[in-house]
């Protein structure tokens, strides 16, 4: 990792003062290089157009741009670029998915997620039961956080229908091994849905070797625009399915009687998209990969190690989720006894350091640890050795303020 990556992104110039800005809150959004704010603002400044409408010459250049940004998409993830469909973020991924695949569901189906999910990950399919009459299936977790394989491998049966997975807990940093448990899925005839907002930005992935059938992650967190995401899905399962969002832009023929829709994956992209937001996207995975995620990903471990070394030798704080010795990534997660989560990160941010406090839109995982919530610290490709010295230090100087 070069030592001077900061300089690429603008941000830690302008919210420096005579101490240095430490974010260490990119697994809820990640800062944008030079590079990423330059294309956007291209975009606007030169050739602003809608996709697909315009034959004119700035919209056929805005045309090139989106698809660029899809063909991207679709290298980084190993896929095709028919199997790409932009949308706003991971929720909104998520939520079509289960909208979409809501008439392959019948009343006593089972749906399962695990406890350790994003509620985007958990309500969608909730929700989805509701309304079919499904059965809602929460994985239980090991002590530690983690998912057994053995627990999911002894719950799927031939009832299972969905399984939706995090591949990266955003709450603990847990790691799942998503390729063993699309096949358990598939094994029962049931289809794998992976929530990759935590995976994209920091590792390799191949959805063939995955083999998922739909994945899901957000432009925020790799760098790019806020307000982008993708859903990737399987090239047969986007002919089959219908879209449950309509109007321009992703119809074939439109009559009276009836109509009908183009092709994946235009035909889940009604509407006029955010153009700008899925060339920035494009942009920064160019970004990334520059870089390499295999180099990113252990740069990550690395720092997320110190940190969790350091605390762990501190008084009064308490760690969750899995040890140095599992798979991790990025993310590390504590508590400081006697202090309310809110509190120790209002101490850090006048100290200029920005983490995260709450139950990080995961309830289910918090109940597990019972707890209400943690202090999380996430690394990305920007932190340094420093960040987390002055994290500690941070920590331990509200650790001082409550006496720990």
């Amino acid at each position: 990792m070069k030592k001077d990556i900061k300089n690429d992104f603008p941000i830690f110039k302008a919210q420096s003062d005579e101490r240095p800005f430490v974010f260490l809150d990119s697994a809820a959004v990640s800062q944008m290089p030079q590079t990423v704010i330059d294309a956007v603002s291209e975009f606007y400044s030169t050739y602003k157009a809608n996709v697909h409408s315009g034959i004119y010459g700035i919209g056929m250049r805005a045309v090139e741009a989106y698809e660029g940004a899809r063909n991207a998409v679709a290298e980084f993830l190993s896929a095709d670029s028919n199997e790409i469909i932009f949308t706003s973020g991971t929720t909104a991924s998520l939520n079509m998915a289960a909208r979409m695949l809501e008439s392959r569901i019948t009343a006593g189906d089972e749906i399962m997620v695990s406890t350790m999910e994003h509620h985007s990950n958990f309500i969608p399919w909730q929700e989805l039961a509701k309304r079919t009459n499904a059965i809602f299936i929460m994985l239980p977790l090991e002590k530690d956080g983690t998912l057994s394989l053995n627990t999911v491998r002894a719950m799927a049966g031939p009832r299972t229908k969905i399984i939706a997975i995090t591949h990266v807990s955003h709450a603990t940093g847990a790691v799942n091994d998503v390729r063993e448990i699309c096949r358990m899925a598939h094994g029962v005839g049931a289809l794998c849905v992976v929530d990759a907002a935590q995976s994209a930005p920091h590792m390799p992935i191949d959805v063939r070797d995955i083999d998922c059938d739909f994945l899901a992650f957000s432009g925020q967190k790799v760098l790019g625009p806020t307000g982008t995401g993708v859903l990737y899905g399987k090239e047969k399962h986007l002919c089959e399915l219908t879209p449950v969002i309509f109007g321009g832009g992703m119809i074939r023929h439109v009559s009276a009687e009836d109509s009908t829709w183009a092709d994946a994956p235009q035909k889940f992209e009604a509407g006029t998209p955010h153009a700008a937001g899925a060339i920035g996207l494009g942009a920064a995975l160019s970004y990334i990969e520059g870089i390499g995620r295999k180099e990113i990903m252990a740069h990550e471990r690395n720092l997320a190690r110190m940190a969790r070394r350091a605390l762990m030798n501190m008084p009064g704080i308490h760690l969750y989720g899995p040890g140095n010795e599992k798979e991790t990534s990025g993310i590390v997660s504590f508590t400081v006894e006697g202090a309310h989560p809110h509190d120790v990160a209002e101490i850090l941010s006048r100290e200029n350091i920005a983490v995260r406090a709450g139950h990080h839109c995961a309830l289910p995982l918090m109940n597990h640890f019972g707890i209400s919530g943690t202090i999380r610290a996430s690394f990305y490709l920007y932190n340094t050795e420093e960040d987390v010295e002055r994290l500690v230090a941070g920590v331990q100087k509200a650790g001082d303020m409550f006496q720990v």
